[in-house]
């Protein structure tokens, strides 16, 4: 998909103005994987929205990984989005998960743009909902369910969003995002292999059936 499809697709039913205005300042960048696109404290100065590939938002606390949510394409950093109307400084880090192509919208551009062009504001709180809602998802997840099926749940997940049938992750950066301990996860995986749920090669780990 060429950028001028992207930018209609993502951007339905505006007029053609408004796609010359995001050619003419949106900065079009590809990052290789695990690039760092901001971290927390910057000064946010553009609103990525992906168009390839893969992006992890997460914080830091006491050196360990909080993972809040990936970013899809087609999709925003809606934490980054929020801060343009308060101190304009992020509060979460953004980091490729895989070789990424995204486009930067310049933030004073797009406050005016939000003026002018107020269906925009509908787009970024429909995402903002959707974010919402799964983040309310996780907290329940991680106050009423066990962990073997957090995990379960982790690897479809992965295995959705990457469209491959096995998912190459480590068992400690499984403990890491779901706040647990690389021992943990491993009994987890091992038992979960006995019983016919998963395999794992070095290939990667692919999910055999779902309970």
């Amino acid at each position: 998909m060429g950028n001028s499809d992207f930018i209609k697709r993502k951007f339905e039913k505006f007029d053609e103005n408004f796609y010359q205005e995001i050619k003419e300042h949106g900065v079009f960048v590809s990052v290789d994987a695990k690039k760092e696109l901001i971290a927390e404290g910057e000064k946010v100065k553009f609103i990525p929205i992906l168009i390839k590939g893969l992006v992890k938002v997460y914080n830091l606390n006491d050196g360990k990984e909080l993972v809040y949510y990936y970013i899809s394409p087609g999709e925003s950093c809606i934490m980054t989005f929020s801060t343009i109307f308060t101190d304009k400084v992020s509060r979460i880090y953004a980091v490729s998960e895989e070789k990424s192509d995204v486009l930067l919208l310049p933030v004073g551009q797009f406050l005016e743009w939000l003026q002018r062009y107020p269906r925009l504001n509908q787009i970024f709180f429909l995402e903002y909902d959707s974010r919402y809602k799964f983040m309310m998802e996780t907290i329940n997840k991680i106050v009423f369910q066990k962990l073997d099926h957090r995990v379960l749940e982790y690897l479809h997940e992965r295995i959705r969003r990457n469209g491959n049938d096995v998912v190459k992750v480590s068992h400690k950066k499984i403990a890491d995002e779901l706040g647990t301990a690389r021992e943990v996860v491993s009994r987890i995986l091992k038992k979960f292999e006995k019983e016919g749920l998963i395999s794992q090669s070095p290939s990667g780990i692919g999910i055999i059936n779902r309970r």
